[in-house]
């Protein structure tokens, strides 16, 4: 595996994101998008859509939706000191890995 396709946080992290309009915001990561470097966070980078109706049933309009954000933009929070944090990975003896808290004090696992 490619070392460009890696990201830092998964489906169902909470985030914290670091630049743009929505600057400072929280939210769960919805999906990753590992070969476009890409996430979308829920009710985060809201962007308005215009959708045609694809048949006679289906109604059209404007739609509002998330846009993927760029990974390096967002942060994970941990769920125990809940401050935003870098993630680093520990092996247990057991041989698996598991991605813990940066932060000074905690080590939490995520």
């Amino acid at each position: 595996m490619n070392n460009m396709n890696k990201i830092h946080v998964k489906t169902g992290d909470t985030v914290i994101i670091l630049s743009g309009k929505d600057k400072g915001k929280t939210g769960k990561v919805l999906q990753v998008s590992p070969k476009e470097q890409k996430v979308i966070v829920e009710g985060r980078n809201i962007a308005t859509k215009h959708v045609k109706p694809r048949s006679a049933q289906e109604q059209g309009g404007i739609v509002q939706a998330e846009k993927a954000i760029y990974a390096c933009k967002v942060q994970a929070i941990c769920p125990k000191c809940g401050k935003p944090t870098r993630i680093g990975h520990n092996i247990l003896k057991d041989g698996t890995k598991v991605r813990v808290c940066k932060n000074k004090g905690c080590g939490e696992e995520f």
